[in-house]
């Protein structure tokens, strides 16, 4: 049962979403056309006029931007509750609209999508109805839609939204519609989409002229059309008998002065035709005027015909002559018709043969320099090619590209969480992850109080040189005295090998001569320091709490610490290895948090075995370096322990390194006298290889 409500909700989702996203789509594409639709239903309700256009304009482009958005919202399952009480309140509304639409009948096209697909109103009822049920049921469950993105992505998604369909609305307003679903787009053919074929029935229009005379008004027709003391005001056609209905119906373009009908003769004209469309010159855009008459001038040297088609009346086209110096004819055309053919108030359209060549709004007329050559060989001349092909590939490549890319990406990381809380999780996941941790392998070099500056340079410059041609299968660090850090510093490339100290200071500044401070090891370029070696311990009488505020200040400052652990040969006697090495890390490191445990690398140093000649089996070191790494596993966890890096501290030599290093707990060395000679060095990194 709960599958099936998913399903059920998913399957209502899409609908809807869909339905949505494309009825705000088309409807923002052409929001002027929207504008007049609105204004149709103003008028429908005697409430024309109450509104100026500009309100129209901006109801229009709000109304297709929320409808959008609320699919996208709808899609992407972004605030589903709040998304889904609105896509059913907006449902409803539409709802109730299309129930008048069917009871009054008072528009033919409810304007659901705009041009692009025309419904009856009766299936207008119908649609909503659907999109109504289907509301509901998402606003009854709307948890049962999966989020296709992240809540942290998801403003990005309904901002972003927002812009692009506010974009579309922008150059539709101020440009042409991106989509022209109109009959009177680039690339057709006029007389061919107003044709009827033989023998189907015609349908029959009646225009309807409304002409004034003393101030009054009157209707007529072509049958009881007055004399010329009457001026014309307006005409409207109106087909009164359904037949056969061509694509183009209502066409009708004729002369001011005798009503005489010139559609034909205008249409059949051979060659080129510019066609300048003005619903309403008393309110055209008169912005661009030197541009229409520009083009009008271009158009008679070229001997091109250059007409302008309004709904006007003979006071308005005068007051446009006198306003612009128009010396083209003027002829009348429906204002609707207009309206439809550019959604530009004033708009050109350039025919070739009857066909729409091209067409602009009043802000991208042509310029001066695209008007220099006859109209067969400039641009403005062809058809552009495949326009329809390259606005969908911008809407692909600036919206859902984008889109796409996006939520491929969030839900890749929603996935990789969701590994690694199955790993945090899941006792499988662990120890796959335990057996293949790849723990730091190091080889320190402790110069301790040996050469001097010129030397100590000299030996860093040769191992930077040959470590930089043969890279090395392991970290490399040297930790030199103070004086030679800074120095070294200028030149050793770090990605190579790491630079650290010998010690630091307890305090972290004031009045302690001779000492060095963490906060100075650092500024010299170091990385790393060591702390807690047994001869800091055995000849400066370091107690634990001494080396816990070394540790504190080096951590603090960015330093990574090689803390040393170890016992002497008595201890070592006494069986009392385990106890001394982890007493050392309770006493200075084990009071660190987990995370800045991880900036800990420990050595282990048997004292007994420190420049006596003596060194630890393989098998001793590798047993007290698994103890070492239990301890710190009790403290701080598995996970913690299998990433810290334990080193080997004890007379470790190219000779020895090998098998030492071989052991699954040694990660490397704590070098004292073998870090003095580059290729005494070298051989114990490359005992990693």
């Amino acid at each position: 049962m709960k599958v099936l409500k998913v399903i059920v909700a998913n399957v209502c989702r899409m609908v809807v979403a869909i339905t949505f996203i494309l009825s705000g789509f088309v409807k923002a594409v052409d929001p002027i056309g929207t504008n007049y639709k609105i204004a149709d239903y103003l008028e429908a309700l005697s409430l024309q006029g109450i509104l100026p256009a500009s309100i129209l304009t901006l109801i229009s482009v709000t109304l297709s931007a929320l409808e959008f958005c609320i699919g996208v919202s709808l899609l992407f399952a972004i605030r589903r509750r709040l998304t889904t009480r609105l896509a059913l309140l907006f449902m409803v509304a539409m709802t109730l609209v299309s129930v008048w639409l069917v009871a009054a009948n008072p528009v033919s096209d409810c304007g659901c999508f705009g041009d692009a697909v025309r419904l009856t109103n009766t299936e207008t009822l119908w649609k909503n109805i659907l999109l109504l049920t289907c509301t509901a049921i998402l606003c009854a469950m709307p948890m049962k839609m999966p989020r296709f993105i992240g809540i942290s992505s998801q403003w990005i998604v309904i901002n972003y939204s927002v812009v692009f369909i506010l974009a579309v609305s922008c150059v539709g307003l101020y440009y042409l519609p991106l989509f022209d679903f109109r009959p009177y787009h680039t690339g057709a053919n006029i007389l061919k989409k107003m044709e009827i074929p033989q023998g189907a029935e015609q349908p029959k229009f009646e225009t309807t002229f409304i002409l004034q005379k003393d101030g009054e008004k009157k209707e007529f027709t072509l049958d009881n059309y007055p004399d010329s003391t009457w001026t014309f005001v307006d005409s409207k056609t109106v087909q009164t008998s359904k037949g056969y209905e061509p694509e183009i119906s209502d066409l009708s373009i004729t002369r001011c002065d005798n009503n005489e009908d010139v559609t034909e003769q205008i249409l059949r004209h051979k060659g080129y035709t510019f066609l300048l469309t003005a619903p309403r010159l008393e309110n055209a855009d008169d912005g661009r005027l030197d541009l229409i008459n520009l083009v009008y001038e271009y158009a008679y040297e070229e001997g091109v015909p250059f007409y302008c088609l309004t709904a006007s009346s003979e006071k308005g086209i005068r007051g446009w002559q006198l306003l612009t110096g128009a010396e083209y004819p003027f002829y009348h055309t429906d204002r609707t018709v207009l309206q439809t053919m550019v959604r530009s108030n004033p708009g050109l359209i350039l025919l070739k043969d009857g066909t729409v060549i091209r067409k602009w709004s009043c802000n991208n007329l042509p310029e001066e320099e695209q008007l220099t050559q006859p109209l067969s060989q400039a641009e403005i001349g062809q058809q552009p090619e495949n326009s329809t092909g390259k606005r969908i590939a911008y809407i692909m490549a600036w919206y859902v590209l984008p889109l796409l890319i996006l939520t491929l990406t969030d839900r890749l990381w929603a996935w990789s969480r969701w590994i690694r809380k199955k790993e945090k999780s899941n006792k499988i996941f662990q120890l796959l992850k335990r057996k293949n941790i790849m723990r730091k392998k190091i080889v320190a070099g402790n110069w301790k109080m040996n050469m001097n500056l010129q030397e100590g340079v000299a030996l860093a410059k040769e191992l930077n040189d040959t470590l930089c041609a043969e890279k090395p299968n392991c970290d490399v660090v040297i930790c030199t005295p103070f004086i030679h850090l800074a120095s070294i510093a200028q030149f050793l490339n770090q990605d190579i090998i790491g630079l650290g100290a010998e010690n630091c200071a307890d305090k972290e500044k004031g009045a302690y001569t001779g000492e060095v401070s963490a906060e100075m090891v650092k500024s010299t370029g170091a990385q790393y320091v060591i702390l807690g070696h047994s001869e800091r311990r055995g000849y400066y009488g370091e107690t634990p709490e001494i080396l816990k505020e070394k540790v504190l200040l080096a951590l603090k400052n960015g330093l990574k610490v090689i803390f040393c652990i170890g016992e002497s040969l008595e201890e070592r006697e006494a069986n009392k290895q385990n106890e001394v090495c982890k007493a050392e890390l309770e006493g200075s490191v084990f009071n660190l948090s987990a995370e800045e445990f991880k900036n800990i690398i420990i050595a282990y140093e048997p004292i007994w075995a420190i420049g006596t000649g003596k060194t630890a089996t393989a098998e001793q070191a590798e047993e007290i370096h698994a103890f070492i790494r239990s301890t710190v596993a009790e403290k701080y966890g598995k996970e913690v322990a299998e990433e810290t890096s334990i080193l080997y501290g004890g007379s470790c030599k190219a000779s020895n390194a090998p098998e030492l290093f071989a052991k699954p707990d040694i990660d490397g060395g704590l070098i004292g006298g073998a870090s003095l000679k580059a290729a005494d060095f070298k051989g114990i990194i490359d005992a990693w290889k």
